[in-house]
Parts: C-alpha cells; sequence; structure tokens
C-alpha cells in the first residue's frame, strides 16, 4: 500500500457492487470498498459500519452470521479505512511541509524589507508576546523536522522492500553470501574444538559442560534494572517508529492462516505489509529446542540461549582469569539473517506456515524475524493471548497506542480473557517442586551467590506454607497424605496470603526474580540429567547421593498418574510433561497471579482425598482489568464474531467495568445471506402426547421427559432428509438418555430410519466420527432405501458446539433437548454471580447473577444452533425443545436472523405439519 491513490482516485474492483449505508460515525457512507466479487448488500452494510467506527474511534461489536463473508468484510472495510487514512496524513503533511517552505520565503522577504519599514508598522509587530510566538514556533520547526524524518525514513523502507521484490538476484546473491558464511563460521568454530581439545583443561574443581549451564548466573539487583540488558539495546537498535496499523486476532492458528489467506485473495493482497505473528512452538525452526515440545520449556530454552550470546563477551573476557566453558547459542539469532527475513516477510504477504518454511530457508528465527517486522507492518495477524496477556505483548513488541484492534471469534472473549489469567497447580506439583529445588539447592549451594540462595530459600518456603494449607507436609508423599476434610473453600487474595503466612514475602520481586534468571528452565535441566529414573543406574557418586530423589519424584509421578486416571480424562500431553518434569514453571504463574488487586480475584483450595490430588486455583473474577488497557490505548477496538448475541456481557462486564463511556460503544447485526423460506425455526412446547416441554433438573429425568424427546425424534426422523444433529445439556444427560432408548426399544426404532452416532469426549476421536457420519449421509442419498441419512447425538459446549460445519445434507435439522444452564452450584459460578450482584447494577429488575446464567446458556444455544446454515444455498430446520424458549426475556436473546423467522407452537401436530412440508418442498425443488 506505498502508493496508495488519494481517496476520489481510489481503484475499485470492477465487479464491486454500489455504494453502502453510511456508517457510524459519520465514515465509510455512500463509499465503494474494493471487493473480489459483487458483495451481498449486508457486506456492504457491514464494511460502511466497519469504516466509520474506525474513523470516529469507536468501540464496536460486530455479528456477522458465518457464511456472509465476515472475514472479507473485515479485511475490506479495514484496509480501505487505513489506506484512506495513511493518504490524508500523507496529504497533511505535504500541506504542511509546503507551508513552512512559504513561510521560509516570506521570512526571507519581510527581512529584506525589515530596515525600510515604517516605525508604526515596528510598533504594531511588537504587539504579540514574543514568548508564545517562540515557543509556537519552536514547535511548528519540529514538527516540520519530524515529518522530514519520517519521509526520509519511509522513502528508504520502501526503497529497501521494492529492490528485493523485483530484484530477484539480489535475493539469491544475499543468499549464497550467507551460506558462505554460515561455512566459515562452522569452519571456525571446528578449529576452536579441536584446539581447546588438544590443549586439555584442568578437571579439578570443575563440573562438565552440560552441568555448567545448570548454574543460576548471578542476579543483579531486585529493582527495575537501569541499564538495559545487551538484548534490549538489540531490539533498540531495530526500533523503528510503529506505522498506524490493525492488529487481528483469532482463537487458534488454523483461524489466523485462514485469515491470511483470505487477505491474499483480496484486492489488498499484493500492496499489504502484512506480519504473522506466533508462539515459539509454532514458529521455531531450531529442532534441538523444538524437541522439548512444551510451550514453557521451549520459551525458556529459547531465552537461555539468547541470554548466552550476550554473555559470550564477557565470558571471553575473563578468560584469562578463569577457563570457562562455552555455552550454547541458537545459530538461527543472528542480526543479519533476521533483518533480511523481516523484509521479506512485508514485501509478499505470507501465513504461519510459509514463515516458517522462509526462515528454515534462510537460516533465520522467524519468531524473532516476524517480532522486527511489526512496526512497518500495516497488518499484524497473531492469536488472542499475544494481544490479551500484557506481558505477552510487550514481549513481542506490540505497541497499541493510536493502534486499530480487531479480535475476531469473539463470542468467548470474557472466558478467553478468564483462562489466560487463571491458574491451577495441585498438590502434587508443589511437593515435587520443592523436592526438585531442595535438591538443586543442595548440590550447588557453593556455586550460588547469596542473593540466589535468598531467593531459592524464600520460593522454598512459599511452596512449604502452600501444600500446609492443603493440609499437608512437603517432607512426605503427597499421595499418601490422607485430607482431614474434603470439600472447596474459597479466599480473597489478601486472607489467602494471611491465612499462608506469607504476606511478609513481597511476590513482585519473586515473580521478578523467577522470570530474569529463568529458574525454572535450570531446575528442568537439572532433573533432565538426574531426575529421570531411566537414568538412575550410574556409578557417579553424585547420582547415586540423588538416588533418594529419583525414587521420591518416581512416586510423585507414578502417585499423579494414577489420580489422573481416577478423577478426569486424560489432560493434554503438553501439561502432563510440563507437571513431571518442571511443575515449577506452572506455580510460577500462580505466584503471578497472585499479583492480581484482592478484588479482581478469588483463590480457591480444593481438598480431595489426599494432599496430592488437592489443589489451589487461581479465579479472576474481573476480566475488564487486563482489559481495560487495550480499550485505553487503541484508536479503535472491534469485537467481531458470527454470534455475539447476548450482547450485554461485552457492554456490562467487559467495556462498562473497563472504564468505558457508553456512547463510545457502536453495535451492529447483519442479517444472513439465506432467503428467509431456507430456515424454519420452531420453538416447540409440547411433544406428540402432549406432555409440556420443560427439561428442568427436576423433571428432565423422568421417564416420559425422555420417552418425549425420543417420539418427536421418531417423527422428525421419518420426515427429514440427510441429517440430523440432535443437541444434550451435558455428556451424562446424552447417556441417560441413550440408556434409556436403549431400554425401551425406542433406539432400534430410531435405527430403522437413521444410523446413530454418539460425539466422543475425546478430542482425537471426533473426527473420525464425523468421517463416518458424513460417509453414511452420503451413502444413504445415493443408494435410497429405508435409510435416510444419519443422526448425531452431540453435547452443548462439547467438540461439535463450535467450529464444526454442519452445511447441506450434514445437518438439515437442528435439535436443542432443553436449554443448558450451566452448574450453578460450581464454587467459581457462585462466586462469580456474588461478585457481579456486588458490583453491577441490576437490568431490567433482574439481578445480574441471573442475567449471566441466562447469558451463559443462550451463548451456548447460539453457537450451537448456528452450525448447520454454512452458506447462501443451504437450507435446515431448528427446534427448540422447551417452552421456556418463548418467554421474551430468553427470546431476545436469540440471534436476529433466526429471531426473526422463529415460530412458536405450543402443539406438536403443528410443527409437525410445519417441518413435513419445508423438508418436503425444499427436496422437490433439489
Amino acid at each position: 500500500m506505498e502508493s496508495a491513490a488519494a481517496p476520489a482516485e481510489r481503484p475499485v474492483c470492477p465487479q464491486a457492487a454500489g455504494g453502502a449505508a453510511p456508517g457510524p460515525g459519520g465514515g465509510g457512507g455512500g463509499r465503494r470498498f474494493p471487493f473480489p466479487y459483487t458483495p451481498y448488500l449486508i457486506q456492504e452494510r457491514f464494511m460502511a459500519a466497519l469504516y466509520g467506527a474506525l474513523e470516529a474511534g469507536r468501540v464496536g461489536i460486530f455479528e456477522s452470521p458465518t457464511g456472509t463473508g465476515k472475514s472479507l468484510s473485515l479485511i475490506c472495510g479495514a484496509l480501505a479505512w487505513l489506506r484512506d487514512f495513511e493518504e490524508k496524513k500523507r496529504q497533511e503533511e505535504a500541506r504542511l511541509l509546503a507551508l513552512e517552505e512559504s513561510g521560509r520565503e516570506g521570512t526571507t522577504q519581510v527581512a529584506s524589507a525589515g530596515p525600510g519599514r515604517p516605525e508604526s508598522e515596528g510598533a504594531a509587530a511588537v504587539e504579540p508576546d514574543w514568548v508564545t510566538a517562540f515557543v509556537q514556533k519552536k514547535e511548528e520547526r519540529d514538527m516540520v523536522d519530524r515529518l522530514k524524518e519520517e519521509q526520509i525514513r519511509r522513502k528508504k523502507r520502501e526503497d529497501r522492500l521494492e529492490k528485493i521484490r523485483h530484484n530477484v538476484q539480489l535475493k539469491y546473491a544475499e543468499k549464497r553470501k550467507r551460506s558462505e558464511e554460515d561455512e566459515t563460521k562452522r569452519l571456525l568454530q571446528l578449529s576452536k574444538e579441536v584446539l581447546s581439545e588438544g590443549a586439555g583443561v584442568d578437571a579439578l574443581d570443575q563440573l562438565d559442560h552440560s552441568e555448567e549451564e545448570l548454574i543460576l548466573a548471578e542476579y543483579e539487583s531486585d529493582e527495575e534494572k537501569k541499564v538495559v540488558s545487551r538484548l534490549e539495546e538489540d531490539d533498540d537498535d531495530l526500533e523503528e517508529e510503529h506505522v498506524t496499523k490493525i492488529y487481528y486476532c483469532s482463537r487458534t492458528h488454523s483461524q489466523l492462516s485462514q485469515f491470511v489467506r483470505e487477505v491474499q485473495k483480496s484486492p489488498f493482497g499484493k500492496d499489504t505489509r502484512l506480519v504473522s505473528l506466533g508462539s515459539r512452538q509454532n514458529l521455531c525452526v531450531n529442532e534441538e529446542v523444538r524437541r522439548l515440545g512444551a510451550l514453557q520449556l521451549i520459551n525458556d530454552r529459547c531465552m537461555e540461549m539468547q541470554k548466552n550470546k550476550h554473555e559470550k563477551k564477557s565470558d571471553e573476557e575473563m578468560e584469562g582469569k578463569k577457563r570457562r566453558v562455552s555455552r550454547t547459542v541458537c545459530p538461527f539469532y543472528s542480526y543479519e539473517q533476521m533483518q533480511f527475513l523481516r523484509d521479506e516477510v512485508l514485501v509478499e504477504v505470507k501465513d504461519i506456515e510459509q514463515l516458517v518454511a522462509l526462515g528454515r530457508e534462510n537460516k533465520a528465527c522467524p519468531y524473532y524475524g516476524s517480532r522486527y517486522a511489526i512496526p512497518a507492518a500495516q497488518l499484524v495477524v497473531l492469536p488472542y493471548q499475544m494481544l490479551l496477556h500484557e506481558p505477552t505483548r510487550s514481549a513481542a513488541g506490540i505497541k497499541l497506542k493510536n493502534q486499530i484492534v480487531i479480535i475476531d471469534e469473539a463470542h468467548n472473549l470474557i472466558d478467553t480473557i478468564t483462562c489466560i489469567h487463571s491458574v491451577e497447580v495441585t498438590g502434587s506439583q508443589l511437593c515435587c517442586a520443592h523436592s526438585q529445588l531442595l535438591q538443586y539447592m543442595e548440590r550447588y549451594r557453593k556455586r550460588l551467590k547469596a542473593k540466589n540462595l535468598m531467593y531459592i530459600k524464600q520460593i522454598l518456603y512459599v511452596l512449604e506454607r502452600f501444600v500446609a494449607v492443603l493440609g499437608g507436609n512437603v517432607n512426605q508423599n503427597p499421595s499418601c497424605q490422607a485430607v482431614s476434610q474434603t470439600g472447596t473453600v474459597l479466599k480473597s487474595i489478601n486472607d489467602f496470603l494471611f491465612q499462608s503466612q506469607i504476606d511478609n514475602i513481597n511476590l513482585f520481586k519473586v515473580q521478578r526474580y523467577c522470570e530474569k534468571s529463568l529458574i525454572s528452565r535450570k531446575l528442568f535441566g537439572f532433573m533432565e540429567r538426574y531426575g529421570d529414573p531411566a537414568t538412575a543406574v550410574k556409578t557417579n557418586k553424585e547420582n547415586q547421593k540423588l538416588a533418594g530423589l529419583q525414587n521420591f519424584l518416581l512416586t510423585l509421578q507414578q502417585a499423579s498418574d494414577k489420580e489422573g486416571t481416577l478423577q478426569s480424562p486424560p489432560v493434554e500431553a503438553e501439561n502432563n510433561q510440563l507437571r513431571t518434569a518442571s511443575p515449577l514453571m506452572q506455580i510460577e504463574g500462580f505466584l503471578s497471579a497472585l499479583t492480581n488487586a484482592n478484588q479482581d480475584g478469588r483463590v480457591i483450595l480444593n481438598q480431595q482425598g489426599t494432599v496430592g490430588q488437592s489443589s489451589l486455583k487461581f479465579l479472576l473474577l474481573n476480566p475488564a482489568v487486563h482489559f481495560a488497557k487495550v480499550v485505553e490505548e487503541c484508536r479503535a477496538v472491534i469485537i467481531a464474531g458470527g454470534t455475539m448475541q447476548p450482547v450485554a456481557d461485552f457492554r456490562e462486564q467487559l467495556l462498562s467495568c473497563a472504564g468505558v463511556d457508553p456512547a463510545r460503544v457502536v453495535e451492529f447485526s447483519c442479517g444472513h445471506v439465506i432467503p428467509p423460506e431456507n430456515i424454519l425455526p420452531i420453538i416447540l412446547c409440547s411433544g406428540p402426547s402432549n406432555q409440556q416441554l420443560e427439561f428442568t433438573y427436576q423433571t428432565r429425568d423422568l421417564p416420559q421427559m425422555m420417552d418425549e424427546t425420543g417420539r418427536i425424534l421418531c417423527n422428525l426422523c421419518n420426515v427429514v432428509p440427510g441429517g440430523v444433529v440432535c443437541f444434550f445439556p451435558s455428556y451424562e444427560y446424552e447417556k441417560q438418555v441413550y440408556a434409556h432408548w436403549e431400554k425401551t426399544g425406542l433406539l432400534t426404532r430410531l435405527a430403522t430410519k437413521k444410523k446413530i452416532f454418539q460425539e466422543p469426549k475425546k478430542a482425537n476421536q471426533v473426527e473420525q466420527v464425523l468421517v463416518e457420519y458424513a460417509k453414511c449421509i452420503k451413502r444413504c442419498s445415493q443408494v435410497g432405501g429405508p435409510m435416510t441419512g444419519a443422526l448425531l447425538l452431540s453435547v452443548v459446549g462439547g467438540k461439535m458446539s463450535e467450529g464444526i460445519n454442519f452445511s447441506d445434507d450434514l445437518g438439515r435439522c437442528v435439535i436443542m433437548v432443553g436449554m443448558p444452564y450451566p452448574n450453578i452450584k460450581s464454587p467459581e459460578l457462585q462466586e462469580k454471580m456474588t461478585w457481579l450482584d456486588k458490583t453491577m447494577p441490576r437490568a431490567a429488575g433482574q439481578a445480574p447473577s441471573r442475567v449471566l446464567i441466562e447469558n451463559l446458556c443462550m451463548k451456548a444455544v447460539n453457537q450451537s444452533i448456528g452450525r448447520a446454515i454454512r452458506h447462501q444455498k443451504d437450507f435446515a430446520s431448528i427446534l427448540l425443545l422447551d417452552h421456556r424458549y418463548a418467554r421474551p426475556a430468553v427470546f431476545n436473546k436469540l440471534p436476529q436472523w433466526i429471531r426473526e423467522r422463529t415460530q412458536v407452537k405450543p402443539t406438536f401436530g403443528s410443527a409437525f405439519a410445519e417441518l413435513r412440508k419445508f423438508h418436503r418442498g425444499k427436496s422437490d425443488t433439489l
């Protein structure tokens, strides 16, 4: 977008349709947006509203159902605004520079005419305050100087990128030069190693190379250091002024990659400077580091290798005094290589996979190379966590001041912020970390500086107190220590610190020490060397001394494995690896959480059968505190999603609590692209035998309720072709109903019309079930016969209620059994409800806690029923089985495009007639 034309001359895609409705804030009205094809009217309105919100600096809540081209509308609307903004800025700069030039000429003319000026004129000229005039002139001169510097920088960058874009020979010459330099470095390294081996090393009082790296470096200061580290100096050298840009974030890397592909296909794909950011886990190209697997281990190892690189010089300086063992550095962390990668990234739009391939090819780190591209980028694509977690944001070099932020797939934004800042540690982890750290301190006590020893002792004390709070003793195996009283207790942060007797410890300093010293990484290396039972059989005396530690850790690991199998389904492999190998990493997160303000969170003491099974969890109650800085700093923030209803949560829990002026908030919701006759939503109040449908906790287990649900499904499967997806409130209830139908023979009747599939609990089995489900539907549509397709029994909030598309024949009817209210007996939810009732005003006569419960239920419903309609020619019926959906307070929380077409049917007969007519009519048109 270097050569963007003025707004009036902007090239319009030849296929683009006419103007759009004015957006909020006055911008975007009546304009045409570049688009890869003729946009729908709702897309034009969406882009106009988005343009207006960005122009006016609003916080926008935008809803556009899946299948309406939301991503493309976001891209074309936002980038059209950015291009116009850049052009206006250039014109303003040109005007100011022209004024300065003409002012200079005018000054010269006045100066030459000065001596002949009449006395009266001279007297009149002295009238203004000369000090004010001088200051104004200086400010103007400073601004002009800044503009000139900006112009020079921009011209340099544009020339550099243009050269790379068009001079392929230069690109390959650079690559060849780097290859030669790499080979020279490799040969020099080999010769150094040969020399050092020949010279020999005095082994007295010295640890071998791998163990040398386990020793903590001297910790210089508790306070914020005034002298920046060498790494930060490097960053400053690379620092450019951040141009106005758009930060686009979504939940997963696959969603981000999909968005980048949409940008590539858009009219802006050729001239947008885009950079994709990701975690080291996704971007690291150093195989030795990647093999560590867990994100925290990769992060710590990477930071340690950088530290080694920056310490290398001081080590060389000390070589005359004492021989130091060389430390491992990353071969991909090279200033020149990463600068080249930065320019390559800015020249052409690339997704994460292309960025990693480019890093491998150029032997440059994609993680840091992409970070160096941020200042000059116009569009930065990144995952939620990187934007919403302030320490991560700061480490990545993201500056939000006067920038645009677009958060997509934001229906679960509140939960996401809460989860990012909530953390849990088990009794097993606490005991394991204490044992590891104690053994580490004992082994290296003579080599550790006083400050390191002081902080290690503080951490050991904190761990000891945490275990005591759970009713245990760190010196005993946690899986053998029974808890005297089981249950869950919630504490404020301050009360928990007092009860733990650690209120006199400065957790901010402890947290900073853990971060700067990389102690968890050192501890992990120590455990790799001594803690693995597989390496226990050694003759080395030191290893024999540590045999007790190995045995103890092995029992802890086995105990936690048993606990895992007894209590819950297997957790992610990464978490397992972290918990057994380096529990201190998880505990660091918990310590960090305890530095939140007292009123914004709670600590949950969950005491189970043994100390090992018990846990401490920090629960964030007020996600707004972590979102406030984003909305304060940014020019505009757009929260977008396919289903954002009900939006009250965003307005009250997030924006209002973050201090956003209600006048700054704007809402936009567009309809669906499908014609009204392609969707039939029905609220069914009673079943075939006139049983009222009300699936409360008290009534849903009744045999007659389960029988009535089965009869409804049997009737529907007779008239609905293809796939039917039926959502239940929970896995337990789905299993209970399935078992009841099996016992009564109803399942056999269902199976004569549709093959029955159940959603698995394990994520790795979902794909297989979906493939079989799709195959069955396809086979039935081709072969014909009594079988008309398949029935999939799913769960609200499960793997299939979000992110899975049941388009066309995969989902001709979606059924929602009951209302999936959350479990209000959950201690976390109860505390959140109490907090809301204390801090929020009543809405329409309802307590905030009641509104929360209803909103959580309807968000889950809206996500599930939106799975079926995925494109303009798709069609489906939606059946809500519970008379409570007809209540105005609940009904109004359905998405607008569904609500407008919903029919409330008191009896099953009228509902069934509508469904039969709808599906027969659609079958005839196919």
